[in-house]
């Protein structure tokens, strides 16, 4: 894939989730990034200016959606991603493209089974690289990503497990 000359111009939004602030930053073209504050001082989500993109009004409707049930986003489309990561024919675009598409909201997969699903068994630790740079957790659901041995594994450095266990409870609740 060729990557656009242009810069792009970015805008970000705040967003209160069940898990912490999340801060969402993208432009015309799609979402670049979201990263968890996990502060949870506030309970209900709230959006900041309402002279968003297009893109980054989807991908505000898409995470409210998620929150309040994470099998009603099978029916939205998923929003536009623009980061420059995943704009690459790299091993780790692959692999968060192939997470994204093929692992549905209450599943799970290991990073064997992930490497293997991209097309090269071998590449375990790759995979799990992969997941520490996801630009768009979430989106791209690297909290699905579990150990072979059914350990949930670590999220966000290890700082984050608990809200791998609530994001994976709150979709098996829906299913």
């Amino acid at each position: 894939m060729l990557l656009s000359r242009e810069p792009c111009v970015l805008q970000s939004v705040s967003l209160w989730s069940p898990v912490g602030e999340l801060q969402v930053s993208g432009c015309e073209k799609g979402v670049h990034t979201i990263t968890i504050t996990m502060e949870t001082t506030q309970s209900d989500i709230s959006v900041g200016p309402a002279g968003l993109n297009p893109e980054l009004q989807q991908c505000v409707k898409w995470l409210q959606s998620y929150f309040k049930s994470a099998e009603c986003v099978s029916s939205l489309p998923l929003p536009a991603l623009h980061h420059p990561l995943l704009q690459e024919d790299s091993f780790t675009a692959c692999v968060l493209r192939t997470l994204q598409t093929r692992v549905p909201s209450g599943q799970t997969v290991s990073y064997k089974q992930l490497a293997e699903m991209s097309g090269n068994p071998k590449a375990v630790r790759a995979v799990g690289g992969a997941m520490r740079r996801n630009p768009v957790p979430l989106i791209v659901p690297c909290h699905r990503v579990v150990c072979s041995s059914g350990a949930s594994g670590r999220y966000m450095g290890g700082r984050g497990d608990y809200i791998k266990q609530w994001l994976l409870f709150h979709e098996r609740q829906d299913h």
